[in-house]
């Protein structure tokens, strides 16, 4: 596998020692990725499938809606740099987790609003932060969120090199990334400085 166009480290390489791992989905996972690469505290990203059965499928078998996968992005990060819950924040502000099976106008389950998580912690804040976002929501006359939390099984990276870091290599590529306009907060003393 090619080394990271941003990044230049290999994306298969090894996770460094209390590095951590998380993987969202937000819809087309382009704009998702080019979100995470910009945080600071971000190792690396990978953009690829989660959440369905069919091993190591293709973004065509994906987009059949065959495979029950999420386009989805894998992330590696500092903690001493960028919170879990900072990533939340980040996930929750920059999509629209009401939609159900899509995102604006990309339309299948492949582009449902998806958390996978690693451990018991993150998935507790998985959790707390969706009553949390979604009390915000109603409070603003949004939907309900259709979010799901699912603990990890496979991450499958993207069989396409061109799909990686792909509004890198095309910068005026297709992008539908929209929030909703309502902030999600931190909990108290999550922010790192």
């Amino acid at each position: 596998m090619a080394n990271h166009a941003i990044f230049d480290r290999p994306m298969d390489g090894p996770i460094p020692k209390g590095f951590e791992q998380a993987i969202f989905g937000m819809g087309c996972y382009w704009g998702v990725e080019r979100l995470f690469w910009e945080q600071p505290g971000i190792w690396m990203t990978q953009v690829g499938f989660a959440g369905g059965t069919v091993p190591n499928p293709t973004y065509d078998q994906v987009c059949a809606g065959n495979t029950g996968h999420a386009e989805v992005v894998h992330l590696v990060y500092d903690p001493s740099r960028i919170s879990y819950d900072h990533l939340l924040k980040l996930f929750w502000e920059n999509h629209d987790p009401t939609q159900g099976d899509r995102q604006h106008n990309d339309i299948g389950d492949q582009y449902r609003s998806l958390i996978m998580y690693y451990t018991d912690t993150q998935r507790a804040q998985a959790e707390a932060s969706k009553i949390d976002y979604d009390n915000r929501l109603a409070v603003g006359g949004r939907g309900k969120i259709t979010t799901q939390i699912l603990p990890v099984d496979h991450f499958y990276p993207a069989p396409e090199p061109d799909h990686q870091q792909y509004l890198h290599k095309v910068p005026d590529g297709y992008c539908s990334m929209r929030g909703t306009g309502i902030k999600a907060v931190m909990p108290e003393g999550h922010e790192l400085p």
